[in-house]
């Protein structure tokens, strides 16, 4: 499979494990890495020297490349990138934010640099910006996501239309079917969250696994736009924050709400009343729990297959 993306990032496959909040740490980064995708570290659950010692740990856990993943509204953003400079990190994932604040700045250090969108106006800012090359992530996608609500299969292709870097898709993907189509509607490779949560070596909580594979259609929905809009599991969490919409609240009272160390609760923790439980609509796709390894050889045989099938039709 080579093409610009397996070029760009020197890897085998053009996939891309997405670095998650409490989901993603050194050991999900490096099994990644080292069956031939590219693994990310997920910073935005990470103090800065907790990012360090993740970042040194999956350099002896794998000589392949790997990067990070920063939301640019980290407080300590200065810290992050500094740190992610010194310990030698050749690929920075950024989103959340304005691509220009750090893409000259990175870049400058030899990094190269991708920005996470979810519209042809932020993909047309990042490319404006520098950037290497571009996530478009669609309305499917867990986690914090776009305001627009627009689908992978319509957002893909009209991001192509504007941009000539190379772009990746990513929401609702977690199998090689659907690896093959976001390809075949202009993706040059793809950025995979869901899937990945539930692998062994996801740093979530076994109990958040374990639910997200009982996960059916229809049990995800995106919420808190008015803070920043996330898909969660439908849980008593979830359902308290449907019922204080019926009072048309403030930003401050869904802030007061939601409280501090959400994610960290349920993902991390295994809360699954109390916390933030953010996963993709794929997940009424996953059905078990498996080694990294198993999961990409699952979708490279199944997109291969997918190529053969297309041929016929």
């Amino acid at each position: 499979m080579d093409n610009r993306i397996t070029k760009l990032f020197n890897i085998k496959y053009p996939i891309i494990q997405a670095g998650m909040i409490w989901n993603s740490g050194w050991k999900l980064a490096s099994a990644c890495s080292n069956s031939g995708i590219l693994g990310l570290i997920g910073a935005g659950s990470m103090y800065p020297e907790v990012l360090r010692e993740h970042i040194q740990k999956c350099k002896k856990a794998t000589k392949k490349p790997f990067g990070v993943n920063v939301p640019m509204l980290y407080p300590k953003i200065q810290e992050i990138m500094d740190i992610i400079v010194e310990e030698g990190v050749k690929i920075v994932f950024t989103s959340a934010g304005n691509p220009k604040t750090w893409t000259s700045w990175l870049k400058e250090r030899g990094i190269t640099v991708v920005h996470v969108v979810s519209s042809v106006k932020f993909a047309l800012k990042a490319q404006e910006a520098g950037v290497d090359a571009i996530v478009a992530e669609g309305f499917e996608a867990g986690g914090h996501n776009g305001r627009d609500e627009t689908t992978t299969l319509t957002l893909i292709p009209m991001v192509k239309e504007q941009i000539h870097i190379p772009l990746i898709a990513a929401g609702g993907i977690a199998t090689g079917k659907a690896m093959l189509a976001t390809m075949i509607l202009g993706a040059d490779g793809v950025q995979i969250g869901s899937r990945f949560v539930t692998s062994e070596e996801s740093s979530a909580h076994l109990t958040f696994k374990q639910l997200v594979v009982d996960v059916k259609e229809g049990e995800t929905q995106l919420t808190l736009k008015e803070l920043a809009p996330v898909r969660l599991i439908k849980n008593k969490f979830f359902n308290n924050i449907q019922e204080l919409y019926k009072k048309a609240p403030t930003p401050e009272q869904l802030k007061t709400l939601l409280g501090r160390a959400r994610a960290k609760k349920g993902m991390f923790e295994g809360d699954l009343d109390e916390g933030e439980l953010e996963i993709g609509q794929v997940s009424g796709l996953i059905h078990d729990i498996k080694p990294v390894l198993e999961i990409v050889t699952d979708l490279v045989e199944e997109f291969e297959e997918a190529k053969k099938m297309t041929s016929s039709l």
